[in-house]
């Protein structure tokens, strides 16, 4: 008889997060399984995944003890309650981003899993893109010098408005709400918190209802950072623009990795998460062009540590206080918009 792993897993949530990115994930860590789906379709989810437990009821896995660890993958309204949910019942969290509907209710789950010697952990997977290893490695590499400017996008050409909760005007809709955290938190990981947040919103598609366009200006002391997130746009050629005292780094195209999921690839096999569209640096004197091919992107490698934490052999890849840091900012340029004005981050 095979030895249990070292966690099981329930999924909270079978749409489009729950199918494509934390289902897949899961399977794929030798140390977790993927035990449980909770699904309104638990015939989809039993037809995907054989070796998996579909259930309708969410309660049902509060009370199952075999159950280590619940991943939210759920609209964001239901974050922050299902997570102080699971925790009350003594299981281990994930939360797909954003932690929750404000700051306040985010710290009140972080102080409730502090208290009850639970982890919590917030998938900011993002952090482990192609594009964002590879950008990293050239910052701390010292190539580009001192930045300057740092712009980063996550644009889209979507001109029709879909029926989905994320593009209706509920609760923790909008494109600020979905990809917002995605840009911030991969601004924090390069440079910490900024003194302020200038952000406008708007919603530009025709019969659209949320969010759909997104504009950020993070003030530091040295540098300003640009965050930009829309549906409206055909041409979706930038991703970064790092504009360092020596150099700049240019990085079109978007991560490889969940386009790879949502074919069916398995995480982590063969020719996963290569980069085919190389970055250019420019240098700032004689204007020379250099391609330079990014590391291998490792969404797998979040689950992997997250099971390191549950087993005592690692650390939270993203604990609660970087959740925090991000919501600070995310809620910060809510009330930018909504007052047309900086807003200084504490």
């Amino acid at each position: 008889m095979s030895a249990r792993p070292v966690s099981n897993v329930a999924v909270v949530g079978f749409g489009y997060a729950g199918r494509t990115f934390h289902a897949p994930l899961i399977a794929a860590c030798g140390d977790l399984r993927l035990h449980t789906i909770v699904t309104s379709k638990p015939d989809e989810a039993r037809a995907l995944w054989l070796d998996a437990r579909a259930e309708a009821d969410f309660e049902a896995v509060l009370a199952d003890p075999e159950i280590d660890l619940v991943v939210l993958a759920t609209p964001n309204d239901l974050h922050a309650p299902q997570a102080r949910a699971a925790l009350e019942a003594g299981k281990a969290v994930v939360i797909d981003k954003p932690f929750a509907l404000s700051l306040e209710e985010a710290r009140g789950v972080a102080d409730l899993a502090r208290d009850r010697g639970l982890l919590l952990s917030i998938f900011h997977n993002r952090r482990w893109d192609a594009d964002f290893l590879g950008l990293q490695q050239q910052i701390a590499s010292g190539a580009l010098g001192d930045i300057r400017t740092f712009e980063s996008h996550f644009d889209r050409f979507r001109p029709k408005v879909r029926d989905r909760w994320r593009e209706r005007d509920g609760p923790g809709g909008g494109i600020w709400n979905d990809l917002g955290p995605h840009l911030i938190d991969q601004a924090l990981v390069l440079f910490g918190m900024p003194s302020g947040v200038t952000c406008e919103l708007a919603v530009l598609r025709e019969g659209g209802q949320a969010t759909d366009w997104a504009h950020a200006v993070l003030r530091y002391a040295d540098k300003r950072v640009i965050l930009h997130a829309d549906m409206t746009t055909p041409a979706p050629d930038i991703r970064f623009a790092v504009h360092g005292a020596t150099a700049s780094w240019l990085k079109g195209g978007l991560d490889v990795q969940e386009d790879q999921l949502k074919a069916g690839e398995r995480a982590g096999g063969p020719g996963w998460a290569v980069d085919p569209r190389p970055a250019t640096v420019v240098d700032g004197e004689t204007g020379a062009r250099t391609e330079v091919a990014c590391p291998p992107g490792d969404y797998p490698a979040y689950y992997a540590a997250v099971a390191a934490a549950l087993a005592g052999r690692g650390d939270n890849p993203v604990p609660p206080e970087q959740a925090l840091a991000v919501m600070a900012v995310l809620e910060a340029g809510l009330e930018s918009d909504r007052l047309r004005a900086e807003v200084a981050v504490g």
